[in-house]
Order: structure tokens, then sequence, then C-alpha cells
């Protein structure tokens, strides 16, 4: 018997509360979808993110952003799709520079450096252009995405992380904050060390050639769902390099060539 979208939404807050990952979902998600169609059962999986999210805002959690994902061609092959997805930024999956990470916190965790933006303007255009989000932007800021899945071994496709908030985690922000007209955001370097050894490599151009087009790509997005993007969002632009797993007593450092660094902390 097919799950309803609200039974399947269940079993991503179980395995999140429980520490247990669930089975993928993608078969169920094509099932409540009645849709072999693509983008069917992504909406069907879009519409799953958001329940989880409305209940947790229900229990009194903030909503602060969104996040890109899924910005790396090579990646986007691999999923066998031809545009980025997104997922929602919670208060409570901020992660101050030097804050360190209980073990167990994420689920299966692993890290990516990325650049983001925060708004000083709302971005209320359907159709947007670089020009509106560098207006719109107040400053940029290194930072690493701890993502993590509530799916059983990163079993997963296109709809598995789209309905699991794709597969957000926490996020660390760097603490210092730089204005867009003073780094160059295509040619930036990224390099990011664990305890002092180089695990992953980057640049700005790896995320959508530009993170700007991938920020363009969410305005987009959000406007037309009705939830466009408010002044003071945190924008995670996607991944500068390969993610990299994360083991307990792990210390990583971003740094991005004008933009600064930031480290995230992992309990033994």
């Amino acid at each position: 018997m097919a799950l309803s979208l609200n039974e399947i939404a269940e079993l991503l807050w179980q395995a999140e509360s429980t520490g247990t990952p669930c089975a993928p979902l993608r078969e169920q998600l094509a099932e409540a979808a009645a849709s072999s169609s693509t983008e069917d059962i992504v909406a069907a999986a879009y519409a799953v993110q958001s329940m989880n999210i409305e209940r947790k805002l229900k229990t009194g959690e903030r909503l602060v952003g969104r996040k890109i994902g899924l910005t790396s061609v090579a990646v986007q092959k691999q999923l066998g799709v031809d545009s980025p997805d997104f997922g929602t930024l919670l208060a409570s999956m901020a992660v101050g520079h030097g804050e360190e990470i209980a073990a167990g916190r994420v689920m299966q965790p692993k890290v990516e450096a990325e650049i983001a933006l925060v708004l000083e303007r709302d971005l209320t255009h359907e159709q947007n252009t670089v020009a509106d989000i560098i207006n719109a932007t107040a400053y940029a800021l290194p930072a690493i995405e701890v993502v993590g899945s509530r799916i059983a071994n990163w079993d997963i496709r296109l709809a598995d992380t789209v309905a699991d908030n794709a597969s957000s985690g926490l996020f660390v922000l760097g603490a210092r904050p730089v204005k867009l007209s003073d780094f160059d955001l295509i040619g930036c370097g990224m390099v990011m060390e664990r305890r002092g050894d180089q695990v992953s490599l980057g640049i700005g151009s790896a995320c959508l050639g530009n993170p700007l087009n991938a920020a363009v790509w969410l305005a987009n997005v959000m406007a037309r769902a009705g939830s466009p993007l408010r002044a003071g969002d945190v924008l995670m632009s996607g991944a500068l390099g390969p993610m990299v797993a994360v083991q307990p007593g792990d210390v990583f450092s971003a740094q991005i060539e004008g933009l600064g660094s930031v480290s995230a902390y992992f309990s033994a």
C-alpha cells in the first residue's frame, strides 16, 4: 500500500529523532505522486521537505535562510539531473566559528566549503539577474556546510535528498564579513584541511560557473514558490570542492582566497 506524503515525512522525522537512518524514499515518493514524471516526483519531495520544516517552525524554530545543493555538474550527472536543489536553513543549524559540534548532532556527516551570502534586501522578482543579487547582498562570509543524510548509507537520488531538506545538517559561518567587490567570486581558490592535511581543493567557478548564478536560480525559484528570499537571509551558495566524510575529533579549516577562513570542530 502506497504511503501518503505525511507518512513519508514522518519516516524522515523519526529517522532524525532516533538517530537511525531510514531506507531510500524515492519509490514511495513516486507512488505518492502517482506519476513517473521526475518533475512530479520532485514536487512531492519538496512537499515532504516543507511538511517537516513547518513542523519544526511550530516548535519555535526560526527560518534564517536557504541552501543550494547540486551546484556541481559532476554531482548533477551522478544523480541524473540538470539543475540544483534547495533546502531550508534554521537558526538551530547555525554554528559559530570555533564552536564544537557534538558527536551525533548530524547523521552521517560530511563537510564542504562554500561562500555564504547575507542579504540586506528582499528578492521578490520571479526573474532576477546577477546585478539584482549583487545589489541585494550585504556581504559574504566563508562557510563550511556540514551535510548529513537521514537516508541509510547515503543511498540517495534527487527525490531522496530533496525530501530530506537537501541533506542539510549544520552550517558554520566565518566571522569577518567581506563586500562582494573586495574579492573575486569566480576566481577565488579554496583549500580545506583536516588538522593541516589538505582534503579538498576548489574554486568559485566550480559553483555553476559563479556562485551568483546559483543565487539567481534560488531567488527565482523561491519567488515563484511564494517564499521569496528576504533581507537578513543567509544563502549557502554551494560547494566549491569535493565534500569530505567526518570522523569524531576532526577539525576542518577552509581558506577561501580574499574571503578568509572558517573552521569546524567535531567533538571526539
